[in-house]
């Protein structure tokens, strides 16, 4: 079923003197009729692309918001994940009809033409209630940041993983001192325990699940050994192309081989229940946490092998951003600075879903650290692989839709990977060379790029 729909209602204007009332100090005067009706002093309109597991664990930290400021009136609305959701947001910051909050993948900033479709964080203000920059690693801050003024703030780090059943991975071998899984530094170690997986896994699931035909996830993968190899796709400003064809022809038949060696398939639309059903191991993103903990298995999780010899996984961010509005200010902005702060610093509970919170010192919160097997992957954030800051970049972006696509068709054998490493090139120039639509001045036009 389709989540619904945000309301389109604008902010409806202030209303005569009233008594300072609550434990925010917001003016009454600045109270919505819609707020007077929930006996709140100002109402905040927040839109997330959360569904599933995410979706009700959002819902139950602003229900926790709530409670704890009950003068602020927050209208949350969730839209269809992905470019559903980029598009809609896109019009209704151009179209002068944006929330007050809404969410964003990090690595979108960039295509959002911040400073028109995005507003910036107010960082005093964010500091009044106890959210700082040293707070956040500063790799994840810096990417927020766009000529000099924060647009996001980010709420967590999500990663590709490489989940691993211990009943399997233990009759094979390949489990540590600690009980948890070996690590490998080669594609020859890597293979090899591979194969002793494969002997050990019943039944006829096959031995690994790396998504071989999905788009996205095969843009995430190359990705993420790609940054092991030192690679890079675009210069720093995003205007050359960078890519190492060689590199890149590297990384690609290291992910071909997973499937001519036998191990995994080229359809990977079942992945997941084959790591129920008895895979030794399953490249999934950390969202699966909830899926794999609901099916009672002994399994553990760890960033994606370093087999390259430098640690890098596949990293993105959801954060909080400030849809344009002409008239930002006041009791509204305040009451969003609120709830978005009070969000990232109580993101324990965000955790349960496996997202490595954004906010450092939620780390060594006792109740985070016993989650498994959240802390056994919380290294991922010291060695993130993020896709290059261009406005066609992030998630569901441009360059996976035009990527993705041409990894796969090497990955499931359609194409050679030297060939296909030579049109991953030819995708980028073409991309570096289009203007990002998001810079026009229409709603149409800002909704054509999301």
């Amino acid at each position: 079923m389709s989540p619904p729909l945000p309301s389109r209602r604008g902010v409806l204007g202030s209303i005569g003197a009233l008594a300072v009332a609550g434990s925010f100090g917001l003016a009454a005067a600045n109270r919505s009729a819609s707020a007077i009706a929930s006996d709140a002093d100002v109402r905040v309109r927040y839109w997330n692309l959360f569904s599933g597991g995410d979706g009700a664990n959002m819902i139950a930290m602003l229900d926790s918001f709530r409670a704890a400021n009950p003068r602020i009136d927050v209208k949350d609305s969730t839209l269809q994940w992905g470019n559903p959701y980029y598009t809609k947001l896109a019009m209704a910051a151009a179209g002068n009809r944006a929330p007050d909050l809404a969410v964003m993948h990090l690595g979108r900033i960039p295509g959002f033409a911040p400073g028109r479709l995005l507003d910036p964080w107010d960082v005093r203000l964010l500091a009044e209630y106890g959210v700082h920059e040293a707070d956040f690693d500063p790799v994840l801050w810096k990417r927020a940041v766009v000529d000099g003024k924060l647009y996001g703030l980010p709420l967590d780090i999500h990663a590709q993983l490489c989940f691993y059943r211990r009943d399997v991975c233990e009759k094979a071998g390949l489990l540590g001192d600690g009980g948890d899984l070996a690590q490998v530094t080669s594609p020859e170690e890597w293979f090899k325990a591979l194969k002793a997986a494969k002997k050990a896994v019943k039944g006829d699931v096959h031995t690994i699940g790396i998504k071989a035909d999905e788009p996205n996830f095969s843009w995430w993968f190359f990705l993420s050994f790609y940054t092991q190899l030192g690679g890079t796709c675009l210069s720093a400003d995003g205007r050359d192309v960078t890519l190492d064809t060689d590199k890149a022809t590297q990384v690609l038949d290291f992910l071909r081989r997973h499937l001519t060696d036998g191990y995994s398939t080229a359809i990977g639309v079942a992945d997941g229940e084959a790591f129920v059903n008895g895979s030794a191991f399953a490249w999934e993103g950390n969202w699966s946490v909830p899926v794999f903990g609901g099916a009672k298995l002994e399994y553990g999780a760890t960033p994606l092998p370093p087999v390259f010899g430098k640690p890098a996984t596949h990293t993105e961010s959801h954060c909080f951003v400030l849809p344009h509005q002409s008239r930002r200010g006041g009791a509204t902005d305040e009451g969003a600075h609120r709830l978005a702060a009070y969000v990232v610093k109580n993101a324990t509970a965000w955790a349960r879903g496996g997202h490595i919170p954004a906010y450092l010192p939620t780390l060594d919160d006792k109740k985070y650290l016993s989650l498994r097997p959240q802390s056994e992957y919380v290294s991922a954030m010291d060695h993130m692989a993020v896709e290059p800051p261009a406005w066609f970049a992030g998630s569901t972006g441009l360059l996976a839709q035009r990527i993705g696509p041409v990894i796969a068709s090497s990955n499931v054998g359609s194409a050679r990977p030297d060939a296909t490493a030579r049109r991953m090139r030819d995708v980028l120039e073409k991309l570096v060379a289009m203007k990002n639509p998001m810079e026009g001045s229409s709603a149409a036009e800002g909704g054509s790029a999301a």
